[in-house]
């Protein structure tokens, strides 16, 4: 994956999706094309792609208009209609309705102490390497008046990522029985949403609460600033309820691609099979390593002794078909203090070995 960077200084939202779909045109459109050919490919009909697509707009229209506004926009500049860009955007609320439940995608890890120490924290984004050629890293600003930092897919409004108010958020991807062809809020609509408008993570998981999806993700959330509610926390979203999940003793949050609050993991959809169990165990066998300022040390850490072998490292294998193929497409570090993302496009093996960009 190829990853380009932009920053735009336009608040109003029609006039920055404009900017942005006119400026990333040809990503957009191939990124739009890819997603549209792989929905039928894993039994998604074309007609259930453009439902959940146009549905989900609209949920998302109802619950902050000036996001909808952006994806339209994000539309008219790259000459697209106005349900594809939809659709991509609604890419997690299609694929949950799938016949059956993928591997799952994304490790994460945040140590967030008491004190005057910033949270540490680490994220490995593994996903269809077919997918996803190109990525962006985009720097906005609110009309608050905040800056953003963000990485997401083109075409899509958000993912991973912090703003200046000293929060930061990771993003996994969960599955619930619940899920549900209802095209509720896009998740990537809501992890956008949060980084522009929430200042603390209680504001996080009151403005996530206020959101009804029909597909389950979890939004990890954490702040530089002490606060009096609590300083990390991954909120799980879900059809049938949300729940916030607090860190651990000795201040981790770590979390993969199954639910961990025990009321939403007994409706748990992701298959026997998956990796995410063995992700989360071997998370909690290395984090004590993690808690380093140096995201270098921090990656390698991660990996732990068995470097790129490790299960949070994902490898594509080229004999097998693309939907069926992942790979860590990147790695990447939060710095609440500075509003700066640390990646690199690769593996946690990568980012120790060769060093990282700085957003």
């Amino acid at each position: 994956m190829k990853v380009h960077t932009f920053a735009t200084d336009i608040q109003d939202p029609l006039r920055r999706g404009r900017q942005i779909g006119e400026r990333w045109a040809d990503e957009i459109r191939r990124t739009v094309s890819l997603y549209l050919d792989f929905f039928p490919r894993v039994g998604i009909s074309a007609q259930q792609v453009r439902s959940i697509g146009d549905s989900s707009l609209g949920a998302l229209e109802a619950w902050c208009p000036d996001l909808a506004c952006e994806v339209m926009s994000i539309a008219a500049g790259a000459q697209l209609p106005i349900w594809q860009l939809a659709s991509l955007n609604a890419r997690t609320e299609i694929l949950a309705v799938m016949p059956a439940s993928t591997e799952g995608e994304c490790s994460t890890a945040v140590y967030a102490p008491s004190g005057s120490t910033a949270p540490r924290t680490i994220q490995t984004w593994d996903w269809h390497d077919s997918l996803v050629p190109d990525g962006l890293l985009l720097q906005l600003l609110t009309r608050r008046g905040l800056t953003v930092k963000l990485f997401t897919e083109f075409g899509m409004l958000g993912k991973i990522g912090v703003n200046s108010a000293g929060l930061g958020l990771h993003f996994n991807i969960l599955h619930h029985d619940s899920d549900n062809d209802d095209a509720g809020v896009p998740v990537h609509a809501i992890a956008r949403r949060l980084l522009e408008e929430a200042t603390t993570v209680q504001e996080a998981i009151e403005l996530a609460r206020s959101a009804k999806v029909s597909a389950s993700t979890v939004l990890t959330v954490f702040s530089r600033l002490e606060e009096e509610g609590p300083r990390a926390a991954s909120i799980e979203l879900s059809p049938s309820r949300t729940a916030v999940v607090l860190p651990l003793e000795k201040d981790w949050i770590l979390h993969t691609n199954h639910f961990l609050d025990p009321v939403l993991s007994q409706g748990e959809r992701t298959p026997d099979k998956t990796t995410t169990y063995a992700r989360l165990e071997h998370l909690h066998a290395v984090c004590s390593g993690m808690a380093v300022s140096d995201v270098r040390a921090r990656a390698g850490a991660m990996c732990g002794a068995a470097g790129d072998q490790a299960p949070i490292c994902f490898h594509a294998d080229m004999s097998m078909p693309d939907t069926e193929r992942w790979e860590t497409l990147l790695t990447l570090g939060i710095d609440t203090e500075n509003c700066a993302l640390e990646y690199v496009a690769g593996n946690p093996k990568v980012l120790a070995d060769e060093g990282f960009e700085r957003f």
